[in-house]
């Protein structure tokens, strides 16, 4: 038997757990930032600081920027260990942090500039698109390089977990993310409407599925057992919760869209997958929680295990409490309500958030060979995070269910008993207020984490090459163990290509025939496509986030038709590209708003929301009344839309800005006549148009107005 010394790289790991700390905090910051804008929207400062372009900042710091700094982190030292061998190439371990690093910078610069797509968890523009693609596959060669020459033959349960989740993001990235450039910084989904809405949130879960969430059972299952010093409590559960949870997941993106446009088989699929989840993601938080026999009271000493106790039990909470919100009746409750929003922050906050911090706790010291500065400012880090939990969930929860019962309630007489959408606002503030102290709580326990950390860095030196030695890997095995197994986990390639089909079958039977089978989607004829004005002023919607606030999807409830008019029908969307569905209703629905106000209403709510609406929390648009409209982009984006197969004529492209001037001289001549003087070529022109297309071309008995405010 030879043995061989080699090295373990610990620098590449001390750069992703300097970006996990650093990104954490700056994701948190932001989300503070947000969470207060909405009991205090004089918090929107500027153009750049509303809330509609924050958010997305805020998860996708949060998202890919601290929590997918900490699965890097939690990668690179954990397979180096388990395969026995240093990473394939370090050249490729920097470029893939350094890239990584730029694409988070990219979009912290991008995002609040309303250079987005819209699509959530998704909003990058194109070039950053690409750029993730390339580092992405940079990060799977060189996961499959050392993979292949590793020096332990068998591979671990958290390495089929880390081969899941490369090859299902490359997937999920790529499918959502086809789309057609217009400019630098412009593009549209090659899907419309309701397939565009598929796409999403097949993509928007499953990214919740494996990057939030398989990965971070790979690290669950090495660094719980390496933390208690004991094996996982059964390695035929972890089989079992492997490739039932892949399978499953996939399936389960249409409860994201239940009561929507989306045709009734496709959500029916969505819930029947869905509770089904319950099974294998039960079986993970058992087959962790269990690892722990024998040894509870070591949980009350050792802090890296208490968080790990918190983040396993959320993780359990949150995919029990997913199943529940698939079904429809429960769905009907929660959808559009912040429910979900807390629900969501259970997972992120309790399951992401306290892991990683595990195991910052339990890393750090390790490879900087000292121990941790200090055990109390840790254990109050815990405890003032599971109280920023606490109250950061449970208002939210609290408003959820207040936003829902005052939506649907009627009087006596048969109408609706706050037909003011901004009552159910008003009520529901000094829950958000709550949010906010909560979030603020769990900052602060992440700012005393960084604290600690760094002195902990201090007191000792980053062991920058590990030594290390193990027996070289025989080139030919032909023994046997008799486990069925055996056969799959000592291929990695084998490996990668069973999950790719298994991950691929439930994309496949939802999408095929919602993309090829027409009736599964009805045309109507009097849908048209929006006029050059129209979409140049959708354009500026998207880029402000509006989406985030407002739905565009009345659902076929009483109380929904009667607030808003006719339920929404599949056809009405072939021509949003992206579509604007929405997944939270801070404001009213706007898919029939079209008409039902005059221009300068719209102007007037745009100026500054509280004049139309006194007490509202949308922040003021003013800027868009200074901007001009950027009409040299309509062309490009006339020819886009034909390529997409929007019927314009052909040579349209030319005559374009014709039109979209003359109808901008139209609503600037009837602001006019109400003494409102602005030029015909502004934003806020082209933001009107839209707003006044919305749902007209659907012919309907009109809603109440006042319930539209």
């Amino acid at each position: 038997m030879t043995i061989e010394k080699y090295s373990y790289d610990n620098r590449i790991v001390a750069m992703f757990a300097w970006a996990t700390i650093i990104w954490a905090i700056v994701g948190m910051l932001v989300g503070l930032l947000v969470a207060l804008q909405l009991p205090y929207p004089s918090l929107n400062f500027d153009a750049h600081t509303t809330f509609g372009r924050l958010r997305p900042l805020h998860t996708n710091a949060i998202i890919f920027a601290f929590v997918g700094n900490g699965i890097f982190m939690g990668v690179y030292y954990s397979l180096q260990r388990l395969l026995k061998a240093r990473m394939y190439s370090d050249m490729l371990s920097r470029i893939h942090f350094w890239g990584w690093q730029l694409i988070i910078v990219s979009a912290a610069l991008t995002l609040p500039f309303g250079i987005t797509s819209s699509k959530e968890y998704a909003e990058l523009e194109w070039p950053i698109d690409i750029a993730i693609t390339i580092i992405w596959v940079i990060f799977g060669i060189n996961m499959f390089g050392t993979i292949m020459r590793r020096r332990e033959r068998h591979l671990y349960v958290a390495i089929w977990f880390y081969i899941a989740t490369l090859v299902t993001v490359a997937v999920l990235h790529i499918v959502n993310s086809l789309e057609i450039p217009v400019t630098l910084f412009k593009s549209y989904p090659i899907y419309a409407g309701v397939q565009d809405a598929l796409v999403q949130w097949w993509y928007g879960h499953n990214a919740v599925a494996f990057f939030l969430t398989t990965p971070y059972l790979g690290l669950m299952y090495y660094f719980l057992p390496k933390a208690v010093n004991r094996p996982v409590y059964s390695y035929r559960l972890s089989i079992i919760h492997f490739w039932a949870l892949i399978f499953l997941y996939i399936w389960a993106g249409p409860h994201h869209l239940l009561y929507t446009a989306l045709p009734d088989w496709a959500q029916s699929l969505g819930v029947v997958f869905s509770v089904m989840l319950i099974a294998p993601s039960w079986g993970g938080m058992i087959n962790g929680l269990l690892t722990l026999r024998g040894a509870w009271d070591r949980v009350r000493d050792n802090v890296e295990l208490k968080f790990f106790v918190i983040a396993v039990t959320a993780y359990g909470m949150s995919t029990f409490e997913g199943p529940m919100l698939s079904l429809k009746s429960v769905n009907a409750v929660s959808h559009f309500t912040d429910w979900t929003i807390g629900h969501v922050h259970i997972g992120g906050l309790g399951w992401n958030g306290f892991l990683t911090f595990g195991i910052l706790y339990w890393l750090i010291p390790k490879i900087f060979n000292t121990k941790l500065h200090s055990k109390k400012l840790a254990s109050f880090h815990f405890w003032i995070g599971s109280l920023g939990i606490a109250f950061y969930a449970i208002p939210l929860y609290w408003a959820g269910f207040t936003q829902h019962f005052m939506w649907k309630e009627f009087t006596e007489d048969g109408v609706l008993r706050y037909p003011n959408f901004l009552e159910t606002v008003v009520q529901i503030l000094p829950m958000y207020k709550l949010r906010a102290l909560g979030g603020f709580l769990y900052l602060v326990g992440a700012l005393v984490m960084f604290y600690n950390l760094v002195k902990t860095m201090k007191s000792g030196s980053l062991i920058a090459d590990e030594a290390a030695e193990a027996a070289a890997l025989e080139k030919k095995y032909t023994g046997r163990d008799g486990h069925w197994h055996r056969w799959i986990e000592r291929k990695p390639v084998q490996m990668l290509v069973v999950s790719l089909i298994v991950i691929l079958i439930g994309g496949a039977v939802e999408m095929i025939p919602t993309f090829m089978v027409k009736s599964n989607v009805p045309t109507i004829a009097s849908v048209k496509p929006y006029t050059p004005l129209e979409l140049q002023g959708r354009d500026i919607y998207v880029r402000e986030g509006c989406y985030t606030c407002h739905s565009q999807m009345i659902r076929p409830f009483r109380y929904e038709t009667e607030r808003y008019g006719e339920y929404s029908k599949p056809g009405e969307f072939v021509y949003d590209y992206p579509f604007q569905w929405g997944s939270k209703r801070t404001g009213p629905d706007l898919q029939r708003v079209g008409k039902k106000y005059p221009n300068s209403w719209h102007y007037n709510h745009m100026l500054d929301p509280q004049i139309m609406s006194p007490g509202s929390i949308m922040p003021p648009y003013a800027f868009m009344i200074e901007n001009d409209l950027d009409t040299t982009t309509t062309a490009a984006k006339i020819r886009a839309m034909k390529k997409l197969g929007v019927p314009y004529p052909d040579g349209y492209d030319t005559q374009a800005n014709k039109d979209l001037m003359k109808q901008a001289d139209h609503i600037a001549a009837d602001l006019a006549k109400d003494g409102i003087k602005v030029m015909s070529n502004k934003e806020i022109i082209a933001m009107i148009a839209y707003l006044q297309r919305l749902g007209v071309d659907i012919k309907a008995e009109k809603p109440n107005t006042a319930a539209m405010n």
